[in-house]
């Protein structure tokens, strides 16, 4: 499979914030999201050739989660091998996904971050580009299956308040009724726009009983690749 980077930091954002993690970032995203904070695995895609066995042979002996991402690692075949073989090293494995894709795999958490309208590519863009991504986000199939089929925990990304009515009414449609596992996080890659959004998303967070996750990673050492 074709990957951006690999590195170990901390887990960022959700339910195992804080938690030491070997990342394995695929590239390539059936997405164009405007906000997109990584672009080599989208816009731009970058990246080499790697095989599961140099991947596993790279997880320090330390740590004791792993966590897919990328771009959208759901476009990869080899996935359910890499998730399976991960867990053979006795490693939780985290699978990050728009919820755009659905494959049957094992892992422990899948981490799903459907986008919403903010996401949308804006007038710069061909007009065809936008209408493709704004139908792949709005795809409902796979994540209703990846659902039903796995633990997972929604996270979404906030720039606005109004951003809320939205996501609401996609939990409606879903059929979501609890919000333990639904986590709200402030747009943004400076550390300037998180605080300001974070402000006004916690007192939501907090009037509705939803979770707010900060994007640590950011907080602790900026917008750095590779951390």
């Amino acid at each position: 499979m074709r990957v951006a980077e690999t590195f170990t930091s901390i887990q960022g954002e959700g339910g195992l914030i804080g938690t030491p993690s070997f990342f394995i970032r695929t590239t390539g995203c059936n997405l164009r999201c405007e906000w997109c904070d990584t672009p080599y695995t989208s816009w731009r895609p970058e990246g080499v050739w790697r095989t599961i066995a140099d991947l596993i042979a790279e997880v320090p002996g330390g740590v004791r989660h792993a966590v897919v991402t990328g771009g959208e690692p759901l476009l990869w075949a080899p996935l359910p091998a890499l998730a399976a073989a991960l867990r053979a090293r006795g490693l939780h494995v985290t699978i990050e996904t728009a919820g755009t894709i659905h494959q049957s795999l094992a892992c422990d958490l899948m981490s799903v971050s459907p986008k919403l309208a903010n996401s949308d590519p804006g007038p710069a863009h061909a007009t065809a580009l936008r209408d493709d991504h704004r139908a792949r986000r709005s795809e409902r199939h796979a994540l209703r299956r990846l659902l039903a089929e796995y633990r997972c925990q929604l996270k979404f990304v906030i720039g606005a308040p109004s951003d809320l009515e939205e996501v609401e009414a996609l939990l409606v449609e879903l059929g979501v009724a609890a919000r333990e596992d639904v986590f709200l996080m402030p747009l943004g890659t400076r550390r300037d726009e998180l605080a300001e959004r974070g402000r006004w998303l916690t007192e939501l967070c907090m009037q509705r009983g939803y979770r707010f996750t900060p994007r640590l990673h950011i907080d602790l050492w900026g917008d750095t690749r590779g951390r």
